[in-house]
C-alpha cells in the first residue's frame, strides 16, 4: 500500500513553488496516493483537485506588511508556527503520512509537527529558496531538525542548505517542452516582458528604469501582487506614467504564460535577490523566447554558456545596455533561443524532471 502524503506550504498564494507543488499532488494521485495538503485559504486551496484533503493554516509568513503590521508579524510568527505545527502532528500522526515541505517558512512548523516522533527521515524539503538573508538562514536553522532530506531545485539553491548541515540533494526544476514559437514577424515596436509577482525583489523597478533608457520599447509587466503588495504596484504604475515611460508599459495582471511568451522579443528576469530555479525563465527558453536574467541563483544556471545574458543584479545601465544588444541582433535571438531550448530538452524537460523530484521527495 502507497504511503500517503501530506504537503505543506506556508502560503495560500500561487507563484512558482505553489504551481510545483500542485504538478508534485497530481502526480501524487497518479501513484493512487491519499492526498493531505496543509495550506492556508487562498487561490492554491481553491486550485487543489477534489480529492486532496485539506488542512486549513494560518499564514506561516510576512507579506508585504510594513511597519507596525510587520512588527506584530514577525512577533506573531512563533505562535502560528505552534499552532500549525500541532495540526500537522495530528493529521500526520492519524494518516501516518510522509511529510513535503513545500515552504521555507513553513519549515518550523514541519518541525514542531515531527518533534519527538521518530518521523524525521520520513520528512523532506522541498527548497524553493535561495539562503541570502539573515532571516531566511534563521528560519531555516529553527527547522534543522525537523528534515531528513532537503531537496533543492538548482545547485545555486543547494549550497547554502548544504552548509547548515541538512542532507541535501539537487532534483531540478522542469517545464513541458512543447514546440518552440515560430519567428515572430518584425514589428515596428519591440516588446520585453516581465513574468513574474509583483514584489520587490523582483527588480521591476529595475526594469522600468532599465527600459526609461531605450526609446521606442514597449513593456509589459504580467503577473499580481500579494496581499499587502499593492502599495509597491501603485508605485510602479505611477513610475510608468512619468513622461520618459508614459505609454510604454502595460500591466497585464495574471495571464497564462502561453498567451504572453509569443509577443515578446525579450523576456527579462530582473530579481534582485537570488532566485532558486524560476518557471518562467524556463518557460520562455522552451518556448524560444530570449531572456535577459540577473547573474546570480538559478537563474545563472539557467542562462549560462550562452543560453542567455546575464547581467548584475540591480544595475540598470548594465540591464539596458544587454537589452539593446539583444534587441539590436536578430542573429543572436536566434542564437540564444537555440542553445536555451537544447538546455530545457536535455535537463528541464517535466517529463523526467517531476517523477525525478517525487522520488526524491518520497521514495
Amino acid at each position: 500500500m502507497t504511503e500517503p502524503l501530506l504537503f505543506v506550504a506556508h502560503t495560500g498564494q500561487r507563484s512558482g513553488a505553489e504551481k510545483v507543488l500542485l504538478a508534485l499532488v497530481d502526480h501524487a494521485l497518479e501513484q493512487g496516493r491519499h492526498v493531505i495538503v496543509a495550506c492556508p485559504d487562498g487561490p492554491l486551496a481553491d486550485a487543489l483537485p477534489g480529492s486532496v484533503t485539506r488542512l486549513v493554516l494560518p499564514p506561516l509568513g510576512l507579506q508585504g506588511q510594513e511597519g507596525v503590521r510587520r512588527l506584530l508579524g514577525l512577533a506573531s510568527l512563533p505562535l502560528r508556527w505552534g499552532r500549525a505545527g500541532g495540526r500537522i502532528r495530528r493529521t500526520r500522526s492519524s494518516e501516518n503520512a510522509r511529510i513535503v515541505c513545500n515552504s521555507l517558512f513553513a519549515l518550523p512548523a514541519v518541525a514542531v509537527a515531527v518533534a519527538g516522533t521518530g518521523q524525521v527521515s520520513r520528512t523532506a524539503w522541498l527548497v524553493h529558496d535561495t539562503l541570502s538573508s539573515r532571516r531566511q538562514t534563521v528560519v531555516a536553522r529553527l527547522g534543522r531538525y525537523g528534515v531528513g532530506t532537503a531537496v533543492a531545485v538548482s545547485g545555486a539553491t543547494a549550497e547554502p542548505v548544504r552548509e547548515l548541515g541538512f542532507r541535501t540533494v539537487i532534483a531540478r526544476n522542469g517545464v513541458p517542452v512543447g514546440e518552440p514559437r515560430p519567428d515572430p514577424p518584425a514589428a515596428v515596436t519591440q516588446r520585453v516582458g516581465i513574468l513574474a509577482s509583483i514584489t520587490e525583489w523582483k527588480g521591476h523597478r529595475v526594469l522600468l528604469e532599465a527600459v526609461s533608457r531605450i526609446p521606442g520599447v514597449h513593456l509589459d509587466v504580467a503577473g499580481t501582487p500579494f496581499p499587502g503588495d499593492e502599495p509597491f504596484l501603485d508605485e510602479l504604475r505611477a513610475r510608468a506614467s512619468l513622461p520618459d515611460l508614459r505609454g510604454r508599459v502595460s500591466f497585464l495582471g495574471h495571464v497564462p504564460p502561453a498567451q504572453v511568451l509569443d509577443t515578446w522579443d525579450v523576456m527579462v528576469s530582473a530579481s534582485t535577490s537570488p532566485e532558486a530555479g524560476p518557471l518562467g525563465v524556463l518557460e520562455a527558453m522552451a518556448r524560444g523566447v530570449p531572456v535577459v536574467g540577473t547573474d546570480h541563483g538559478g537563474t545563472a544556471e539557467y542562462l549560462a554558456g550562452g543560453a542567455g545574458v546575464l547581467v548584475p543584479p540591480g544595475d540598470p545601465d548594465a540591464l539596458a545596455a544587454a537589452l539593446i544588444r539583444v534587441l539590436g541582433d536578430p542573429g543572436l535571438r536566434r542564437d540564444i533561443s537555440a542553445v536555451a531550448r537544447r538546455r530545457v530538452e536535455s535537463l528541464h524537460d517535466i517529463e523526467r524532471t517531476l517523477p525525478e523530484m517525487a522520488s526524491a521527495l518520497w521514495q
